[in-house]
């Protein structure tokens, strides 16, 4: 099993020391159990909620997210911090220690500072340990974009592949990353700037949902709208049928919503014969600002 420390989860016994580390950010929305079978160290952001500040573990170990989705549904709001770079510095010294490199693909820099941190822990230790190659991706994509993109890294290394050949892999790929997105509450949009007080209004009045991605440059855009909910689900797997190149692996994330992700889901396994749908909610740092009932479809395609 892995073990937890104040601000990473590391992974658990598939590592040894003649692999590198691959690490990377709560944002990513991975799950537990896909930290574990992956082998890869998460490094956790913050969320502030009702006046208590918590990190945003994979196990949920200090806020279940079924509890935060209901603060928010209640009136609640969250605020969130970026990962700090001592507890980068902090996770990653021990592994390079033993003579172990590191790869760190980290949460979109467009959306926060723990790249940053991620960039100034790299510099940090490559003084310390100068005969080690610490190499950081900024993989302009979010939750389980990030995610997905972790589960074809951990692939690679498995098979052999050397710390430079993923480096160079995520690096080649990422904008081939397809975030599409949907959100039930337009309110948690307007309290983040994405749409207006009249269009969060207004939308919510006619049951107008926005369908929105993430660019290239790693922004929260808004593309388009639907009329409804079951509009706006079809909606995402429709911009996935423009663009998909690898629909083998797909990922799905949602804000407390897993009906409507199975949905999607379902929809993706008959269109496109995909076999397996890897699906998990939206962890309290990205859902602070989507709010309840957000939908992520994930996948790779020719362009974002």
């Amino acid at each position: 099993m892995f073990k937890m420390t104040n601000a990473h989860t590391r992974a658990g016994k598939g590592s040894t020391l003649n692999e590198f580390v691959i690490a990377t950010d709560s944002a990513a929305d991975l799950s537990a159990e896909l930290v574990q079978e992956l082998g890869v160290e998460v490094y956790s952001l913050s969320f502030t909620m009702d006046g208590v500040t918590r990190h945003d573990r994979p196990d949920q170990s200090e806020l279940p997210v079924k509890t935060f989705y209901d603060r928010l549904r209640a009136g609640s709001t969250a605020t969130t911090a970026a990962v700090n770079v001592s507890d980068f510095t902090g996770g990653l010294a021990p592994a390079l220690e033993a003579g172990r490199d590191v790869l760190i693909l980290s949460f979109s820099s467009a959306l926060s500072a723990t790249c940053q941190s991620a960039q100034v822990a790299a510099r940090e230790l490559q003084e310390a340990y100068p005969g080690r190659r610490i190499y950081v991706v900024d993989s302009l994509a979010a939750s389980l974009g990030v995610g997905l993109l972790l589960w074809h890294a951990a692939r690679l290394r498995r098979s052999g592949a050397s710390i430079e050949d993923v480096r160079d892999w995520l690096e080649a790929n990422k904008l081939h990353l397809c975030h599409w997105f949907t959100v039930d509450d337009l309110h948690f949009l307007k309290r983040g700037g994405r749409v207006s007080a009249a269009t969060a209004v207004l939308g919510t009045m006619l049951s107008i949902k926005p369908v929105l991605h993430v660019d290239d440059g790693g922004r929260l855009i808004k593309v388009g709208t639907a009329r409804g909910r079951a509009a706006s689900l079809r909606a995402l797997v429709d911009h996935m049928e423009e663009t998909v190149t690898d629909p083998s692996a797909v990922f799905l994330s949602h804000g407390d919503c897993e009906e409507d992700a199975l949905q999607v889901a379902e929809d993706v396994k008959r269109r496109f014969g995909t076999e397996h749908v890897y699906i998990n909610t939206v962890g309290p740092v990205i859902g602070a600002h989507t709010g309840p009932g957000v939908v992520a479809l994930f996948f790779l395609g020719r362009q974002r």
